[in-house]
């Protein structure tokens, strides 16, 4: 098995991870963690996918066809060592000033007209013809006197006011991605018993979770206590329950349970969350407490293996709600 991150560039992000992860899903990879961000240039898409290697060459194959995608790069994952986007803009130097334009070209200077006139030539060549060898006339032509310059028009100096200088732009961050950390299992160990005593009035707990670990770690540990609390609930209500399929398992199981907790919706493969009480942060997406919440509850049910779960849109990132798209 080997762990790749594919950076992909598109115009639209509506729908874009969901198309995205069936091509990844079909072609024997699994999800591992995935992130959008906007960008002058489109919409970034970084994803980390772990697969057989054999299958990569038709991975490559896949998304270079993909209607959605506009470029992409495929490259060996490697942990802890973050990776800018290759399409992402490029910073700009706040203090940049574009050069100024060129000079217009020197005017050549005009050649200096005659001192003599072609009349006054050719009076003397005349002149010239008609001596002869006893007799010496020389022709003397008056000289035209000399131009006077003329007056230049009198003008007032005028001052050109200096151009403004160019407005400052903020540089553009560049798109980078942030270290993962693994889990705290400390801290989630420690808060466990306050969110199984508590439950279903979680949400202060697993803020206070969030406070607690480190950035890198944050949305791994909410991961970690999702899984934990949905499989404490599986085994509380839903032991001896047979092996079933996705929808039906959401159906009867997943959404009941989601409701206690928050306000979701469930159709095509697609979960709603509304007014999640924990993506309420600009740009902080709480949204991986509930895919562990649903690994945790369904996945042993599941007829078949291989859950995969991710995030669509944010309600922390502008979105009207939370949306999850669940795929076995």
């Amino acid at each position: 098995m080997i762990e790749l991150e594919v950076q992909a560039l598109s115009l639209a992000r509506e729908g874009l991870l969901v198309d995205v992860g069936r091509t990844i899903i079909a072609c024997g990879f699994a999800l591992v963690r995935q992130r959008l961000a906007d960008d002058h240039n489109g919409v970034l898409l970084t994803m980390v996918v772990r697969g057989p290697a054999r299958k990569q060459r038709a991975l490559e194959e896949k998304l270079d066809t993909h209607e959605r995608i506009i470029s992409f790069e495929i490259s060996p994952f490697v942990e802890g060592s973050p990776k800018e986007h290759f399409a992402a803009s490029r910073p700009v130097a706040a203090n940049y000033v574009p050069p100024p334009p060129p000079a217009p070209p020197a005017e050549k200077p005009k050649p200096e007209e005659a001192s003599r006139s072609p009349k006054a030539a050719g009076t003397v060549a005349q002149v010239e013809r008609t001596s002869t060898a006893s007799e010496v006339v020389q022709a003397f032509v008056k000289p035209r006197p000399p131009l006077q310059p003329e007056p230049e028009p009198e003008f007032a100096l005028m001052r050109t006011p200096a151009s403004a200088p160019p407005p400052v732009t903020a540089p553009v961050e560049p798109f980078r991605e942030s270290v993962e950390l693994d889990a705290d299992q400390a801290e989630v160990e420690k808060l466990l018993p306050k969110l199984t005593g508590d439950y279903p009035q979680i949400f202060p707990w697993v803020k206070k979770l969030e406070q607690s670990v480190e950035e890198g770690a944050r949305e791994s540990s909410l991961s970690m206590a999702g899984q934990r609390i949905g499989a404490w609930l599986r085994e509380r209500n839903h032991a001896a329950t047979a092996k079933m399929g996705l929808d039906e398992a959401m159906q009867f199981i997943g959404v009941p349970a989601l409701r206690a907790l928050a306000e979701v919706d469930y159709s095509g493969n697609q979960l709603h969350i509304r007014n999640s009480p924990l993506c309420t942060q600009q740009g902080r997406s709480s949204c991986k407490f509930f895919s562990g919440y649903l690994e945790g509850l369904l996945g042993p049910m599941l007829a078949s293996p291989g859950l995969s779960i991710f995030a669509v849109c944010c309600r922390s990132c502008g979105a009207d709600a939370c949306v999850l798209a669940l795929m076995d």
